[in-house]
């Protein structure tokens, strides 16, 4: 019986999983395939300008469109979807990930805040990739030269700051080929001035919806994406019969080598603008995280590659009997009666494309904030059921001045195209060299398989990318200045948290003087918690010293809370938080740690107040018991455990809501001032988020047997949890030693000391209660 139906649910199995990956690839093609599938707008045009034009014959444009088919082939096909779509980072992708995957199987990070508890995260090793790398010379060469390190994150940096110029350009030139179609003089032509006009209007629009987030208005892009695709491949397969079947022969290398016989430096020039070809291809891998590897696959082999590839032959063929078209082919090409269907959809699949990217540079954004290189901005988390589609206020509006900048300035698809070249193919060349190190390190394979991967598709990407950079006097250099003006904000906020963060490791409250101080810090403890937020994951910072020194009374029980970047793209929930104890047990001093991947987004947890008292309860509780098997209540210093806040069994306390408010002030014992409660009452009204707070009260359970020195310490723990809960954070101002050369100080002094001013406070990005704030002024000398 049991083998009848084992197969019959094996095959409900299959239904299902296939049923799951179709819909996924449905909509994989309104967010991944947006910007590739625009691309026949403007390819031949930028191909076809400069000095190409003195070719205009049958065999160039054969030779054209075979070497736009084999680079389709070559790059997307075979290098992403065979090959980079495998080097997911826990389902996530782009250079990102990839540097996160090295990050964890070799020491290239720079911060030295990595713990070991951190390897022992269900999402730090992947499933069958295995653990740490084993050493090699390579390896062993690369952890050694801090410059090396420092060069490969300079390396990363410049390709998320390139595929920011990408959410640049993208918008620009595929709306501008979209709107372009109104200058047909079949359409009843417009000027180029008005093109422009209404060009600048639809990206205003476009870039004024973004913060309604796209999962409003997503369930309309794969709807459109599909029948863009299904137009432009039936309207291609129209001109192949119709214009020129011998197109078909093209399909040939042979064509591409006497293509480049018969052009010679001039084919070279024009790979700048077949390169256009295949813009769009690395959202394939950093798009990964929203889909699944197979259902991308899936949408680029099953419709993407087929319909694009007869587009373009389409588009060849009728080249071929109709040179003069080549300023607008893909309008020309179009059959007279399908003309305004076909420039609606353009236009709505042009928005869709620009939608993609600029989804996308939000998340480079957020995962170049979240590892330390990027000024704090607002992060708005968009969607309440689809994880990781945010919003960020400050690149949105850069973003849609630069695109009106460059519409304005440029007003050309073919310079704009010289400039969105390069971008793409160097963000696709960072990609190979990364993926050849992902092959070493993280996959562990023989390195002559890594310069196997490098050598093919690094010479292939090298060739376009020298023909791109020819570009960079027509319009090339506008990426480059992007990426410059970029990565310079980047590394110096890099550079400045990493050399304020080493200040404060060098300048820790060494344990020493704290335990001659006694358990009462030689201080006034008054009723409370105190959290004190610090970068630091062990010791005692500096800024403790500096409250005590000026203020010598602090809060009956401390916390040091460290909210730390794990180099994973998510720590589960379960995870989270890392509870310790500094000192003796009497001292009630503890440590916590939380913990979140560079895609979490850092929402104001309404209930860490709560989740911090019973992580640190479980933890008492949990010391208690490895102390009573061991037969020694001494507590041990520097231990830290994982614990796990779904979970509120073993923590010794009984939780109940608050909600009544005359049971709220008859059960809690406050030592709050009556002052301090109507502040925070009035606080809380004019505050809609926070007085829609859940409310709890702590008791300790009467039924669980708890050692009586446990029992004191939980009680000292829920007696200053009800006296109420500090939030305490360092002011600082970070200056050059007097001593540090010119470029240092300029740095530090200026550049650092400018992005500080005008980003975001760390009180507003880690949302701390204003009401419940005190800043410690300091001076890091660095």
């Amino acid at each position: 019986m049991d083998e009848e139906i084992g197969p019959a649910a094996r095959q409900g199995q299959w239904k299902s999983y296939c049923k799951t990956v179709s819909l996924l690839a449905l909509q994989s093609f309104g967010v991944v395939y947006g910007d590739l599938s625009t691309s026949p707008l403007y390819v031949y045009k930028s191909s076809l300008s400069g000095n190409l034009n003195d070719y205009r014959d049958e065999a160039t444009i054969f030779g054209l469109f075979s070497l736009i088919f084999w680079t389709l082939t070559l790059l997307p096909l075979l290098k992403y979807i065979l090959i980079v779509l495998s080097a997911d980072d826990n389902g996530e992708g782009g250079t990102f990930a990839l540097y996160s995957l090295l990050c964890r199987h070799a020491k290239f990070s720079l911060l030295p805040n990595q713990q070991s508890a951190d390897e022992e995260l269900s999402t730090y090793y992947q499933p069958g990739v295995g653990g740490p790398t084993i050493s090699s010379p390579l390896k062993i060469f690369l952890e050694k030269h801090k410059k090396l390190r420092t060069c490969l994150l300079l390396f990363v940096l410049f390709g998320a700051c390139m595929v920011i110029g990408d959410g640049v350009f993208t918008p620009t030139i595929s709306v501008l080929s979209a709107i372009s179609g109104l200058k047909d003089p079949a359409s009843g032509g417009i000027p180029d001035g008005w093109v422009v006009f209404i060009a600048c209007v639809v990206l205003v629009g476009l870039f004024a919806l973004q913060h309604r987030g796209t999962h409003r208005v997503s369930f309309v892009f794969a709807p459109i994406v599909v029948v863009w695709l299904l137009t432009i491949g039936v309207i291609g397969l129209y001109n192949i019969i119709h214009w020129n079947p011998r197109i078909c022969l093209a399909l040939s290398p042979h064509y591409v080598v006497k293509f480049f016989k018969m052009t010679g430096k001039d084919g070279w020039l024009s790979l700048g603008g077949v390169l256009l070809a295949i813009t769009g291809t690395e959202a394939m891998f950093a798009d990964l995280g929203h889909f699944t590897a197979t259902s991308i696959r899936l949408a680029f082999v099953g419709a993407i590659y087929p319909c694009l590839v007869l587009q373009y032959m389409g588009q060849a063929a009728f080249l071929s009997r109709n040179m003069s078209a080549v300023e607008d082919s893909f309008y020309q090409s179009v059959p007279r009666p399908l003309f305004w269907p076909v420039f609606v959809i353009a236009t709505l699949a042009a928005v869709v494309g620009s939608q993609a990217i600029i989804s996308a540079t939000f998340s480079i954004v957020k995962q170049c904030l979240s590892l330390g290189c990027f000024p704090r901005v607002k992060v708005v988390h968009t969607s309440r059921w689809i994880y990781g589609q945010i919003y960020i206020p400050e690149i949105n509006w850069i973003l849609m001045v630069l695109c009106l900048a460059v519409t304005l300035g440029f007003r050309d698809t073919t310079v704009i195209g010289h400039a969105y070249g390069l971008a793409c193919i160097t963000v696709m060349f960072v990609t190979t060299w990364l993926m050849a190190l992902v092959i070493i390190f993280v996959w562990q394979k023989h390195a002559l398989l890594a310069f196997l991967f490098l050598v093919v598709f690094g010479s292939i990407e090298a060739v376009y990318l020298s023909s791109a950079v020819i570009k960079v006097p027509q319009g090339g250099w506008v990426p480059i200045a992007l990426a410059f003006v970029f990565m310079l904000v980047m590394y110096v906020w890099h550079y400045g948290t990493r050399r304020k963060y080493l200040f404060d490791l060098q300048n820790k409250v060494s344990m020493k003087w704290i335990l001659t101080l006694g358990p009462s810090l030689g201080i006034m403890r008054v009723p409370g918690i105190g959290l004190i937020y610090t970068e630091l994951v062990t010791g005692v910072p500096s800024i403790f010293s500096h409250f005590v020194t000026n203020l010598p009374a602090f809060h009956q029980v401390l916390v040091f809370v460290c909210v730390k970047s794990i180099p994973v793209p998510f720590v589960p929930a379960d995870e989270r938080y890392l509870i310790g104890r500094i000192g003796p047990r009497e001292y009630r001093m503890y440590r916590c740690i939380v913990r979140y991947g560079y895609k979490d987004v850092q929402k104001d947890d309404e209930n860490f107040e709560t989740h911090l008292v019973m992580s640190i309860a479980k933890f008492i509780q949990m010391e208690a018991e490895e102390a009573a098997s061991s037969g020694s209540y001494e507590s041990s210093e520097g231990r830290m455990a994982v614990i796990h806040t779904e979970d509120t069994t073993g923590t010794g306390l009984v939780m109940r809501d608050s909600t009544d408010e005359a049971a709220g002030t008859s059960l809690t014992r406050s030592s709050r001032s009556e002052t301090l409660r109507s502040l925070q009452s009035i606080y809380e009204q004019e505050s809609g988020g926070v007085s829609r707070r859940r409310r709890v009260r702590f008791q300790i359970s009467e039924e669980d047997r708890i050692d009586p020195r446990v029992r004191d310490e939980l009680a000292d723990l829920l007696d200053a949890k009800e006296a109420g809960v500090a939030y305490i954070i360092g002011h600082s101002y970070v200056k050059a030693r007097k001593n540090s050369n010119f470029f240092k100080t300029f740095a530090i002094d200026y550049a650092y000391s400018f992005l500080r001013k005008n980003c975001r406070g760390p009180a507003v990005a880690l949302h701390i209660p204003h009401i419940s704030l005190i800043e410690v002024g300091m001076i890091y000398y660095v």
